[in-house]
């Protein structure tokens, strides 16, 4: 069983004290439930109840997961779910009858007092501000942007493939570690499964290619019915086998595993994936920090609320990428009770400063850093400017250590437009509160309020555009704060769809969405002639992992039939050299070129008329 975090995303949140509930031993509940609320031990299924009777304005419901605590134990590899099930519209008792404890409780002696506090008592009960407001513009003292992108540069002269830009993520060191470890937890299990590379290609190719055809059940890909065979899997690799394959994938050795971290069994794959991003992250100034959604598929199923409100399950992930959504770095959430924040700042700001320090492994370089209230605060602000990093981002009252700007409901009466400012003299931090169709805090230490320039917004009442004023954070902020929306955005239209019975298998699925979602973006930054859209890029890849490592030696006639069909389909043809010559196989002469998906050799002069003839 793994523990659950029900999240809210309210301004402020009171915590449920503990209690010991009636889930396996090592499963947790943790749960955020709205100021005000009546605190006393509750199971989950009141609080789903609580949820769908409620009828405030918020549009989303999540439940976060975290995996099982025992990492190292072997049934930590398997879940209730079900593979090839619907998924369910019910919770099992276990989990809905567990009573739940508060997410971010650091010791039992100090969790009574937690408790009984919302955030904005405890806030009004906290230590006197020592920082003197002013009513000036910002004077940050950062230096311009002007680094260049040696390696940006490079990979635009190389050309390459969708194929090639994917395995600059799936490499060949992380493709034969994945063999590797898989062949080991196999041979630990008494199976000598003798996985090899080509092997594991197929197997990603057809996780892939399900993100865009899926069945309601993975086998009737091999199915010789005409309303379901897919030749192109079926050719590549025999069903026993993929399911095998499969059913053995691991990502870590079992006797080497940390029990302290949540994420032991992917642990090597994040280690690694990370590298690859960052190593082949564009070089830009502007970059977003977030939180992204795994989305998770065992018995724990989704479960729709009334009001129109999805409650979803899934893992939750810290993600930090570019403006235009290449993710740069991630990690998975394992909660406060697990990872224990910097001094003086939450969960969440403590990963914003881990990215940050992961983008200054590049460079000590002025980045700019945008993220919602869900992180901001005056100290993490503090904290950024300190390491000569950029950051704004919108702020909850609570956080911005009792600046003293006009009360929002006298800001509502003023007209849509309206702001007022104050900048910490000590740190150049500046607190903005604007109003336009609500009243929106902004925290900045590098964008100040000049210049002030105008925004045209919908006028319900008047049905009119009418012009507003937008302070200079306010509108930078809305230009670059959306590149994890983005990111999610293109993973979740063609998302994997394929699922095994372990905890991670979904989050493998992310990994391989996000591996994608990255070469698509270096894609349109690299090519200098026509771009393809993500369909067309993730079709490409998986069909030349399906036909480039497909098993001929139990195709028969089958390969000569592929070999036709995929010659003449015009679809995701790409002319690469290859190092050793080899002859045309339309001319017949030499030639150091070839086809990637044909993997035949071909002149570029016969490149065209090789696939139409």
């Amino acid at each position: 069983m793994c523990a659950l975090e029900h999240h809210r995303r309210t301004p402020s949140a009171c915590h449920s004290p503990s209690a010991d509930g009636g889930l396996p031993k090592g499963c947790v509940l943790t749960a955020r439930r709205c100021a005000g609320s009546k605190l006393k031990s509750m199971k989950l299924l009141e609080v789903l109840n609580a949820l769908e009777e409620e009828e405030s304005g918020c549009s989303k419901e999540e439940i976060f997961i975290v995996p099982p605590d025992n990492a190292a134990g072997d049934f930590t590899d398997e879940d209730s779910g079900d593979e090839d099930g619907q998924r369910g519209a019910h919770l099992p008792g276990t989990v809905l009858h567990a009573s739940v404890v508060p997410e971010d409780s650091s010791t039992e002696e100090e969790e009574d007092d937690l408790q009984l506090q919302p955030a904005m008592k405890r806030w009004k009960a906290g230590v006197a501000p020592q920082r003197v407001w002013t009513k000036r513009d910002i004077r940050p003292d950062f230096s311009n942007w002007t680094a260049s992108d040696p390696h940006m540069e490079d990979l635009k002269s190389q050309e390459l493939s969708p194929v090639g830009l994917f395995e600059l993520f799936f490499d060949e060191g992380t493709i034969t570690f994945i063999v590797n470890e898989t062949n080991r937890y196999a041979w630990q299990k008494n199976v000598n499964l003798g996985l090899t590379a080509q092997e594991l290609k197929c197997v990603l190719g057809i996780l892939i290619l399900s993100g865009y055809i899926s069945y309601p059940r993975r086998r009737m890909f091999w199915e010789t019915s005409p309303d379901s065979h897919h030749h192109l899997v079926a050719d590549a690799i025999r069903r026993d086998r993929f399911e095998l394959i499969f059913s053995y994938l691991h990502f870590a050795d079992n006797s080497k595993l940390d029990e302290s971290d949540r994420f032991a069994k992917v642990r090597p794959l994040i280690v690694r994936m990370n590298c690859n991003f960052q190593k082949h992250a564009p070089l830009e100034e502007f970059y977003s920090f977030g939180e992204s959604m795994c989305e998770y598929f065992g018995h724990r199923g989704s479960k729709q609320l009334p009001v129109g409100k999805a409650l979803r399950l899934g893992y939750k992930i810290w993600c930090g990428t570019t403006s235009r959504g290449y993710l740069v770095w991630f990690e998975p959430s394992q909660g406060t009770l697990f990872t224990k924040p910097d001094r003086g700042l939450d969960l969440g700001g403590s990963m914003v400063v881990k990215f940050v320090d992961a983008l200054q492994e590049r460079g000590c370089l002025p980045y700019h850093i945008f993220f919602d209230k869900a992180f901001t605060s005056v100290k993490l602000m503090s904290v950024l400017r300190k390491k000569g990093v950029k950051a704004t981002g919108t702020v909850c009252e609570y956080r911005t250590e009792r600046c003293p700007l006009k009360d929002p409901k006298e800001l509502k009466k003023m007209k849509r437009g309206s702001f007022d400012y104050k900048v910490d003299e000590r740190e150049e931090i500046i607190v903005c509160r604007w109003h336009d169709s609500s009243v929106v805090n902004i925290c900045s230490n590098a964008i100040g309020i000049e210049p002030v320039g105008l925004t045209s917004h919908h006028s319900g009442a008047a049905k009119t555009r009418t012009q507003v004023h937008q302070p200079s954070l306010v509108r930078l902020y809305q230009e670059k704060v959306g590149g994890v929306g983005r990111m999610d955005q293109n993973i979740a239209k063609y998302k994997v769809k394929i699922r095994g019975m372990k905890w991670y298998s979904s989050f493998i699925g992310y990994v391989i969405d996000a591996a994608l979602n990255n070469a698509w973006q270096l894609h349109r930054i690299c090519s200098h002639d026509a771009q393809v859209d993500l369909l067309a890029f993730r079709r490409y890849v998986a069909c030349v992992y399906l036909e480039s490592n497909a098993d001929t030696s139990s195709q028969g006639r089958r390969s000569r039939r592929l070999e036709t069909e995929s010659r003449f389909d015009m679809i995701g043809h790409w002319i690469v050299h290859q190092d050793k010559r080899t002859r045309c196989a339309l001319c017949h002469s030499q030639t150091n070129t070839r086809c990637e998906k044909c993997q035949k050799g071909v002149h570029a002069k016969c490149f065209r008329e090789y696939h139409i003839r």
